[in-house]
């Protein structure tokens, strides 16, 4: 007792405060990073037990919305040129009424005979959606187990297929890693951390059985899953197939979660942060819809980060010398254990390239975040019908 009686004269009610505010703040970050996302880092879907005996046939279907000639050179080919034992085909949705791009497209069949499309003709009167695209993708699919993806994305390697089929041998529902291309530049760096920061949630709580959503570009599904729900969830949003449709279909034991850099998709950049963070808040738009849980998972980890500086930073301005030494302490023991994990994650879906310079993430990832909040707060009406 006169030890706390000592403690408090000497630094105040408020530095006792601020110091078990520093310690509580310390403990959930570390509880996120070594407990929560640990159980990504450690995730073996080897373990599980199997239900099919060998791959099965697979069919993989792509909308398409625009008269894209770079994708028929190159990410449509790295799809069609997979390496895989068991029979597969690539279905391709044209949404669309241009009639070269479209021969252009079938005469692909010539050389890549596992190539099926599928036109819808555009009419501005009856705008055609996303889901719609895939319904219609997935209806043309001759194969029970179901890929999707889209057309800003291509595979990270040959196996690609391989690994998400296999994954088929152990659960109904499959999700796979989708990093963003990388580039030289800052910015790069940031928006690809940005993505693994935000898959570490869902992985976290997809290896853990509470399921919320997948990579839209790197998810699968069986037709009988698909049409025992009738369908695609939330028809009257232009989004929510990666999330609300996969929470609606999930159960603690069907999702197979592939985390290995032959299994990862690369989505391409096509902006700076600004386009990033309009990429985040129009998909942002499903995220009212998500359990309360798996929101305050997510929130709680940045809101905790920030909490941990600031509380920190106001030790080291206003606090005398030893107390500043252990809170520098512990925020660099937060720092260590974050970089080991994040690293660790990072090894797992071929993300490269992340440790050195990832206290510049660590700074701006939070301010980032309150710009999200800041846009959410105006709907974004492109994301609804």
């Amino acid at each position: 007792m006169q030890y706390l009686d000592y403690i408090v004269q000497h630094y105040s009610w408020q530095g006792v405060a601020l110091a078990a505010a520093i310690l509580v703040l310390f403990i959930v970050q570390l509880y996120y990073y070594a407990v929560i996302y640990g159980r990504v880092a450690a995730f073996r879907n080897s373990r599980r037990r199997k239900h099919l005996q060998q791959e099965p046939a697979v069919s993989v279907v792509v909308p398409l919305f625009s008269e894209d000639y770079d994708y028929l050179d190159t990410r449509l080919r790295s799809l069609l040129a997979q390496r895989y034992q068991a029979p597969y085909e690539v279905v391709v949705v044209y949404v669309g009424a241009d009639n070269d791009f479209y021969e252009e497209l079938t005469a692909l069949r010539l050389h890549y005979p596992n190539l099926v499309v599928t036109k819808i003709q555009y009419n501005p009167r009856f705008p055609i959606s996303t889901k719609m695209a895939i319904n219609v993708g997935i209806k043309s699919a001759r194969h029970e187990h179901i890929l999707l993806t889209t057309t800003d994305a291509e595979p990270a390697s040959e196996q690609w297929l391989e690994m998400m089929g296999k994954a088929f041998m152990r659960g109904d529902v499959v999700l796979g890693y989708t990093a963003i291309e990388r580039k030289a530049g800052l910015v790069n760096y940031l928006i690809r951390l940005s993505r693994l920061h935000i898959s570490m949630a869902w992985l976290a709580r997809a290896v853990s059985g509470r399921t919320y959503r997948g990579s839209r570009c790197n998810i699968g599904f069986t037709k009988e899953l698909y049409f025992g729900v009738k369908g695609f969830t939330h028809l009257n949003m232009n989004i929510g197939e990666n999330d609300l449709f996969i929470q609606r279909i999930s159960t603690y034991d069907n999702v197979s979660v592939v985390l290995i850099p032959k299994g990862t998709m690369v989505e391409r950049q096509w902006g700076g942060l600004r386009w990033w963070l309009s990429h985040l808040h129009h998909y942002a738009e499903a995220y009212r819809f998500y359990p309360i849980a798996a929101r305050n998972a997510m929130e709680w980890d940045v809101a905790s980060q920030m909490l941990f500086f600031l509380t920190v930073l106001t030790a080291l301005v206003f606090m005398p010398l030893e107390f500043k030494a252990v809170a520098a302490l512990l925020l660099i023991i937060r720092y260590v254990v974050v970089v080991a994990r994040v690293s660790s994650i990072a090894k797992r879906v071929g993300e490269r390239g992340v440790v050195l310079r990832y206290f510049l993430f660590d700074l701006i990832n939070p301010l980032m975040v309150i710009c999200l909040r800041v846009a959410m707060m105006r709907k974004d009406t492109t994301a609804w019908k």
